[in-house]
């Protein structure tokens, strides 16, 4: 279901997988999940999971492809950003190569919008990306593509290093909900940072020394830093400013700042 988003960063998602499971401490309270297993049970359960056991079959957050929405970037007349796989993570094991090829083609041929694909296995995004060298003629994926990997604690900085692998024009992370210091994150090849704090029931407190370091670090070495959210019991209850101001930078922006 491709629509309007209230995410920050975005401007809407689009959905041709569904489903995940989960990896390290930032998906503790993944709020996919929670979607998936709430008001979004039905929808789900109604398709067969790729790997179809009576288990899959009734976890409603078990991997699902959608070929039907394969299309909605074509049916977006005006230009937009599009948060892809908001619901899932289009390099989890269980999503076919296949299939993300097809994710991809559309991204290529629809390119008047901007995607931002986002994974916690950014190892296997390489992978793809190498082992799909014909899809991008120039050599690496393309600035209207942006390609990035979530960051929530020093445990999963290794992500950066299997990011830095992708051929990407635009590569970015996604410190939230951000659950340590990330003093030790090298940011060279990285070209956009957003940070924010976990909300819902059961949300775990950002410090602001962790979030201050992490945009003082990402000022020194001119890459664009994006402030989501203090978070709390829900997504805007501690409001977006940080030390009084709105941090909203783009990765073009950055690179406008940098003379690049």
């Amino acid at each position: 279901m491709g629509q309007k988003s209230n995410i920050e960063w975005t401007d809407a998602t689009w959905n041709p997988t569904t489903g995940c499971t989960k990896l390290t401490a930032g998906c503790d309270n993944c709020y996919a999940h929670t979607l998936a297993h709430g008001r979004l049970a039905d929808i789900y359960v109604s398709r067969l999971p790729v790997v179809d056991t009576p288990q899959t079959r009734a976890d409603p957050f078990a991997v699902r492809l959608w070929d039907s929405r394969l299309d909605e970037p074509a049916k977006w007349r005006s230009p937009r950003m599009v948060f892809v796989n908001s619901m899932s993570d289009l390099f989890h094991v269980d999503v076919p190569d296949a299939f993300t090829r097809r994710i991809f083609e559309v991204m290529l041929r629809v390119e008047r919008h901007t995607y931002q694909v986002l994974t916690k296995r950014p190892a296997r995004m390489a992978r793809f990306v190498r082992m799909n060298a014909d899809l991008f003629p120039d050599g690496e994926v393309p600035a209207h593509i942006w390609m990035g990997t979530s960051i929530e604690d020093d445990r999963v900085l290794f992500r950066a290093d299997h990011l830095r692998a992708v051929p990407a024009a635009v590569r970015f992370l996604s410190c939230e909900p951000l659950l340590g210091s990330l003093a030790g994150l090298a940011l060279h090849g990285i070209h956009w940072v957003i940070a924010g704090g976990e909300s819902g029931i059961g949300y775990r407190k950002m410090e602001p020394d962790w979030v201050r370091g992490l945009r003082d670090l990402c000022v020194g070495e001119g890459v664009a830093f994006f402030f989501k959210q203090w978070g709390g019991r829900t997504p805007k209850a501690g409001g977006r400013e940080l030390d009084g101001e709105a941090w909203d930078q783009l990765p073009f922006i950055a690179a406008v700042v940098a003379g690049a």
